[in-house]
């Protein structure tokens, strides 16, 4: 008979991982782990406090630092809010570009998901193509805005800056050549038998657990929910173009998988559309008062950000400050859903199903 105890086993901070700052406690019983505890709170900034003594173009920054493989889309959803808040315009040609450094940044980002996922699950030559390719994104941006991770791009009623002249036929070139090495990824990884032994049935959850711990983005499509904010609540200009939200059936790794796989496709022709309609000329900035004092009242807005919802509620007075902000981070909420998928796995398992949520640090302790 084999003798067993309780143990306690600290997995991060500095787990690799865990991605930089997050903590997990875990109980196991041999290799099964019957308690998980997230500690969180390593990289608090005090994103929504500090913004109270900031004007808005000054909030922008933190938007940048709260998801710093996504940046661009955190500036949208503050310059958004503003903006339905004071009834602005804003150009077309500054909309079209906002929406192509948006869907740029969800193939970034889903790159850094997927090649270090597949780090961490032990295959190296992942990572290192995808890293390849999104260098190519992270020109594109220094070209556009000077800056490789932290924008500062959009602005209150349009954009920073114009686009420099043949960065549209760079960005044409680069959607072109990405659908091949879309194809690679999956002739590399997606019918490994190794891989899928690793990630099939693992994590599992149906589409009614999904919605109550208010998952959204790939850890709820997974599921077979069909919800997607540029379809079911269009902003920006996402209601003139066509493309799928792809869906799972089985809640598990692989099929958050291959929804995330899908949805860089789905963006490549998202793009594709937008640079063949993008408006060879016109402002990028709107009609916007030197001072940004929304009207007194309070608005929520929520876009689809590449880990899912994220939302910006404002409360104004008619101040140059917001009196409260306060974001919806979709890493925060689809964390909690944790501790329900580790109980009863492997500690094997424990960074398949942390990996495949998807989480970005900076997003859950801002």
């Amino acid at each position: 008979m084999i003798r067993t105890e309780e143990l306690l086993l600290n997995v991060g901070p500095q787990h690799p991982s865990t991605h930089g700052v997050f903590r997990i406690i875990v109980k196991l019983e041999g290799e099964i782990i019957t308690e998980a505890t997230p500690v969180m709170g390593y990289l608090h900034r005090g994103t929504e406090k500090l913004a109270e003594s900031l004007n808005y173009t000054q909030i922008i920054p933190y938007t940048d630092r709260m998801d710093y493989v996504s940046a661009m889309t955190n500036n949208y959803v503050l310059v958004h809010a503003v903006e339905k808040m004071m009834g602005l315009t804003v150009p077309e040609r500054a909309e079209f570009l906002r929406l192509i450094v948006m869907e740029l940044q969800r193939i970034a980002s889903h790159l850094v998901w997927w090649g270090t996922y597949l780090l961490d699950i032990g295959a190296l030559s992942p990572f290192l193509y995808a890293f390849n390719d999104r260098e190519r994104i992270l020109q594109l941006f220094n070209e556009l805005c000077g800056a490789r991770l932290t924008y500062n791009y959009m602005r209150v009623g349009g954009v920073k800056w114009d686009a420099p002249e043949g960065w549209i036929d760079k960005v044409k070139a680069f959607v072109k050549s990405m659908y091949g090495k879309l194809d690679d990824y999956h002739a590399l990884v997606s019918g490994n038998e190794i891989f899928l032994s690793r990630i099939k049935g693992v994590g599992a959850y149906d589409a009614e657990t999904a919605i109550a711990y208010g998952l959204s983005g790939a850890n709820l499509r997974s599921t077979g929910v069909k919800w997607d904010l540029r379809k079911n609540e269009p902003y920006s200009l996402y209601d003139r173009f066509e493309f799928d939200v792809p869906v799972g059936r089985n809640g598990d790794c692989y099929d958050r998988y291959v929804v995330r796989m899908e949805e860089i496709r789905q963006s490549l022709r998202i793009l594709e559309q937008a640079l063949e309609q993008f408006p060879p000329e016109g402002e990028t900035m709107g009609k916007v008062p030197r001072v940004i004092r929304p009207p007194a009242g309070e608005i929520y807005v929520r876009i689809e950000s590449p880990r899912g919802e994220i939302g910006c509620y404002i409360v104004s007075t008619g101040k140059a400050e917001p009196y409260r902000l306060k974001f919806r981070r979709p890493s925060f909420v689809n964390l909690q859903i944790l501790p329900k998928l580790l109980v009863g796995e492997s500690m094997t398992n424990l960074v398949t199903i942390l990996g495949g949520i998807d989480i970005v640090l900076g997003e859950v302790d801002c």
